[in-house]
């Protein structure tokens, strides 16, 4: 999908850049596949704020996408796709040859018509789904698995994706869009090509509105409250916040390393903060 630019008629329209959509599917989603989503503004069961910066918006609808691909062996082709508002990349309606629908991920140079496939080893083209283990080296794929059966956890966003560089003893080697190296089971599934929507990151919403309809609030910076609310407020004039940044809840952040030791920790191979050796 190519951006698109507006006239500048207002003065939000003289930057909006937005990713063209003329080319998804205009109507709703299958009901079927769909639920309805209830808005928490940020809060929990006890009306507490646990999550910043969420509220209002526009209402949505969750549709269910099949992330586990385990359907195996059976040919399905793509119906249309389509906008989905609870993520940055498309998604695909599925109907296989035994009737059944299905959303999945829409990877880059998928098209309405093209026909997919699942399976322990199948052909290494945009949107078919097979083992990481029986995936040739180099490959380019997405929605990984970590654990076998649990559904893609790892390149599901727009424009990401994920390489296999390599096997080694049951596992495979990939390489993250960040630098990462890691493990991952060989019998873990992952889907070829990478995800769509790749312009993504380049749109210019142009206003704090259309920011407000996809449910974000603004947020206070730290330096602008009283010492009551925030670690780097108060102060007489205007300060900097001090040496160490922090969160309201004294947290480091800015670059600070915060991560603890995960279980998954032994499974990388070369962390995404080690230095690129020449």
């Amino acid at each position: 999908m190519a951006l698109k630019n507006y006239k500048p008629t207002s003065p939000a329209r003289r930057g909006l850049i937005l990713v063209d959509k003329s080319g998804l599917y205009k109507g709703k989603p299958v009901k079927s596949l769909t639920e309805g989503k209830r808005k928490t503004g940020g809060r929990n069961n006890k009306g507490h704020v646990t999550s910043r910066g969420m509220g209002g918006g526009h209402k949505q609808k969750y549709r269910y996408i099949d992330f586990k691909r385990r359907k195996w062996d059976v040919e399905g082709t793509v119906e249309r796709i389509e906008y989905d508002p609870n993520r940055t990349a498309f998604i695909a309606l599925i109907k296989y040859a035994d009737d059944e629908l299905a959303y999945i991920l829409a990877p880059q140079r998928l098209a309405v018509g093209d026909k997919i496939i699942a399976g322990e080893r199948t052909d290494t083209k945009p949107g078919n789904a097979m083992l990481l283990g029986q995936m040739p080296v180099g490959t380019i794929c997405h929605n990984i698995e970590m654990k076998p059966g649990k559904g893609g956890q790892i390149a599901r966003s727009a424009g990401a994706y994920v390489q296999l560089v390599g096997r080694d003893r049951g596992m495979v080697m990939v390489r993250l869009n960040s630098g990462e190296q890691r493990y991952v089971r060989a019998d873990c599934m992952g889907t070829v090509g990478a995800v769509s929507n790749p312009d993504n990151q380049n749109q210019n919403l142009g206003k704090a509105g259309r920011r407000r309809w996809m449910g974000i609030k603004p947020l206070t910076r730290g330096v602008a409250k009283n010492p009551v609310d925030h670690p780097h407020g108060g102060g007489e004039g205007r300060t900097s916040g001090g040496r160490h940044p922090v969160t309201p809840w004294g947290k480091p952040t800015k670059g600070a390393r915060t991560r603890k030791n995960k279980a998954t920790d032994k499974m990388i191979i070369r962390s995404r903060h080690a230095k690129k050796k020449r």
